[in-house]
């Protein structure tokens, strides 16, 4: 090994394991700083038709579903917002926040959290194998490499198009029912199209993770937070939702304007990329079976898989957006297709397994910084401080009032993020105690959900417990460089959201 060689080995940035499993440890260590408690909390109970109540200690207690019973607890949700569904979550109650003996999380209970985080990861979990192979048994028949032929031919000197329309469609995805996790399909098929169009694998990893973030951060009709986060905080999502759709469009231009000069930049001068040293495995990875020159024709079977697949995501869409589908619905969506791929390949029996297979194994390790991601989230609930970091930080905003106030609220729910990645998860959380702070001081509620809906979206840019890491270590891309290329934006799209809030504070 040369001695230039060992300093870049020497330099080289940590994997993605090992950065979460570093934050693991800094969130074990915070449950033996930060003291234990819990809020109260409000569920109902449909079938029994009553509510539940839980104490700090998790006992429970039933309580008559009227609201005078909300408006003695001090929920300012109208009953019909449970009864209904809009609320299905449990809600903190306003006050009832309780410290506890403290719940310290050692050695043993990090370990463990990665194994049950494993578990509960598993619906995710096997979304990504089955499309790992399904991906491999079109590789294997070069159906991707005859799409990516015909699709370079037809986009020939207008490749800039490719973003802006796959940046237009997640983005909407985005908005309207929150597509995050669901792009993860995307990017594998995705990359080689970017790749045989001379941009690097940044282009589309940013492409589509902008996108999504971008969209689920101005989210206007997103039922796992916006409208969660509106009806939580008993308002209708309609409220606030021009100043939200406002901001998204310029947002997404932003976003646009900043992709598409690096785009370019990468395209004019390959050494310009910030993957300049890393392009050459990566295109031997996704490009292994293409070449530019040659014309791949399309048989019956390459048509009809390639058509089969294509018509997976509209069908993915609508499940998800019309129909309550989840993973273990996508799951199924997508293996029945792999299944129908496997019997028209023309591969034999044992070939056709094999490739499947093999295809779901190079996603294994996607799979594992899934399982480790969600054991931070587990390792912070068993120790109980979620609820005394959202306690701390209302404090903070009680003190604030005016543009001030929804400035503090959108860093305070970036760092409540962090914490507590699910969006529907920190809505329920937060809504009860923090919305009614808003009357305080004479500001809309709809103010408090925009900036939960921005801060936490913010912050999702780049948050190692959200999908970042898993999407670079899909396509095998560090951490560092990522942070590099997206912090300018970061900081260009924080002064605009605190712009836009301060806005819809004073109108």
């Amino acid at each position: 090994m040369t001695e230039q060689q060992k300093v870049k080995k020497k330099r080289s940035f940590p994997t993605a394991y090992t950065v979460l499993f570093i934050i693991l440890i800094f969130a074990a260590l915070l449950t033996w700083v930060i003291p234990a408690g819990s809020f109260e909390r409000l569920a109902y109970d449909a079938e029994a038709g009553h509510f539940i109540k839980t104490d700090a200690e998790g006992a429970e207690t039933v309580v008559e579903a009227t609201q005078q019973n909300l408006d003695k607890l001090g929920i300012t949700v109208p009953l019909e917002n449970f009864k209904n569904g809009k609320v299905y979550k449990p809600v903190a109650i306003p006050n009832s926040y309780k410290k506890i003996g403290r719940k310290p999380q050692g050695p043993v209970a990090v370990v463990m959290s990665m194994v049950t985080g494993l578990a509960e990861s598993i619906d995710i979990i096997s979304f990504i194998l089955i499309l790992g192979g399904l991906i491999g048994i079109l590789n294997k028949t070069n159906t991707f490499a005859a799409g990516i032929s015909a699709l370079s031919r037809k986009t020939k000197g207008k490749e800039y198009l490719l973003i802006v329309i796959i940046t237009l469609l997640i983005t909407a995805g985005g908005t309207t029912f929150g597509m995050a996790e669901e792009t993860i399909a995307f990017f594998p098929i995705l990359m080689p199209i970017f790749l045989a169009s001379g941009y690097d694998a940044m282009v589309c990893i940013a492409t589509i993770y902008l996108a999504s973030s971008v969209g689920t951060m101005f989210s206007t009709t997103n039922p796992f937070s916006v409208v969660l986060a509106s009806n939580a905080a008993g308002i209708s999502f309609t409220d606030g939702i021009a100043f939200r759709f406002i901001s998204l469009v310029l947002a997404t231009l932003i976003s646009l304007f900043y992709l598409m000069r690096y785009a370019n930049k990468v395209k004019n001068d390959p050494s310009q990329s910030l993957l300049a040293d890393e392009m050459p495995a990566i295109k031997e990875r996704f490009l292994h079976n293409y070449d530019a020159d040659a014309v791949i024709p399309f048989d019956w079977r390459k048509s009809l898989m390639l058509t089969l697949f294509g018509l997976g995501f509209p069908v993915m869409i609508w499940g998800v957006s019309s129909q309550g589908w989840w993973f273990n619905e996508l799951t199924t969506l997508f293996l029945c297709i792999g299944i129908i791929c496997m019997i028209i390949s023309g591969l034999s029996e044992k070939e056709a397994i094999n490739t499947f297979i093999d295809g779901a194994a190079e996603l294994i390790s996607v799979a594992l910084i899934v399982a480790v991601a969600r054991a931070i989230n587990i390792v912070m609930d068993a120790g109980m401080i979620s609820d005394t970091i959202l306690q701390s930080a209302s404090g903070i905003i009680s003190g604030v009032n005016g543009v001030l106030f929804s400035t503090v609220q959108m860093i305070l729910f970036s760092f409540l993020g962090i914490f507590i990645p699910s969006s529907s998860g920190l809505a329920t959380l937060s809504m009860p105690i923090v919305a009614p702070l808003a009357d305080v001081v004479h500001v809309g509620r709809d103010v408090v959900v925009s900036a939960y809906n921005e801060g936490q979206g913010w912050m999702a840019f780049i948050t190692p417990t959200g999908l970042i890491l898993a999407v670079l270590e899909l396509v095998d891309v560090s951490y560092d460089k990522w942070l590099k290329f997206v912090w300018p934006l970061m900081v260009v799209i924080g002064i605009f959201s605190v712009i836009m809030l301060a806005l819809q504070t004073i109108m």
